[in-house]
């Protein structure tokens, strides 16, 4: 399949759980993330093209807010390759405030090679 994405992501290089704020189960933890999306590594698939409140928790160095919440549609799911009880699901940022998109960005900026 062609690469369809604009923004290349990058390895983050902290180990960060993403919650779901509707229901506050781990989803799962970041493993690539981009200004426009992420990857996250979770243990069963997700739905297609659904959106989720995601909720990231932060590190005093951050910034004061305990969390940002989200929402982020999957754009698609697979099995891991080398753990198969493992998934690998992509996700678009559709909506942040502004506050939190300068949050996410210091995580982009601290966390990734």
């Amino acid at each position: 399949m062609p690469e369809k994405r604009t923004v290349p992501r990058k390895k983050i290089d902290m180990y960060m759980r993403v919650i779901n704020d509707d229901t506050s189960e781990i989803l799962g933890h970041m493993v690539e993330v981009s200004k426009t999306g992420l990857r996250l590594e979770t243990v069963g698939p997700l739905p297609l093209e659904k959106d989720f409140y995601l909720r990231i928790e932060l590190t005093a160095d951050l910034g004061p807010m305990p969390f940002i919440i989200f929402i982020a549609r999957t754009k698609w799911c697979k099995m891991d390759a080398i753990q198969p009880n493992l998934f690998q699901v992509g996700f678009e940022i559709i909506e942040m405030v502004e506050e939190d998109r300068q949050a996410f960005l210091r995580i982009i900026q601290k966390y990734t090679g």
